[in-house]
């Protein structure tokens, strides 16, 4: 069921939000401080582009102060942007009952992309 929901995430939009992430890291990895900024959004792209059957989960070392103060630039860099742009997908997304499950993802992107730093993308 996973592989067919992937499917239908995307037709239906998934592959566009994970190339439009593949071109902001592919942006932000031009310059060195860019760097660390570029690999978080891979993981969005990642995760973007198969949502159905991975989880979100902090890692064991993402209680460190270079996370924190990673996730702050973030969130002041763009990061509340990303996440309130998925959480309102998530939003109308979740009206009708055959877009729950997809609401939902957009729902785990939404909090992946307020704080990735520190985060891992695991399969279930």
């Amino acid at each position: 069921m996973g592989c067919f929901m992937n499917f239908l995430w995307l037709i239906f939009g998934g592959i566009l939000t994970a190339i439009e992430y593949l071109v902001a890291s592919l942006l932000m990895m031009i310059t060195i401080i860019g760097i660390p900024f570029g690999m978080q959004t891979l993981k969005l792209a990642t995760l973007a582009l198969w949502p159905f059957g991975k989880t979100v989960r902090s890692g064991e070392r993402s209680g460190g102060c270079l996370y924190v103060l990673m996730n702050v630039l973030w969130i002041f860099l763009g990061g509340i942007w990303i996440c309130l742009s998925h959480l309102v997908f998530g939003v109308i997304l979740c009206i009708t009952i055959i877009g729950i499950p997809f609401g939902l993802q957009h729902f785990k992107l939404a909090a992946l992309a307020l704080t990735p730093f520190g985060k891992d993308i695991v399969a279930d």
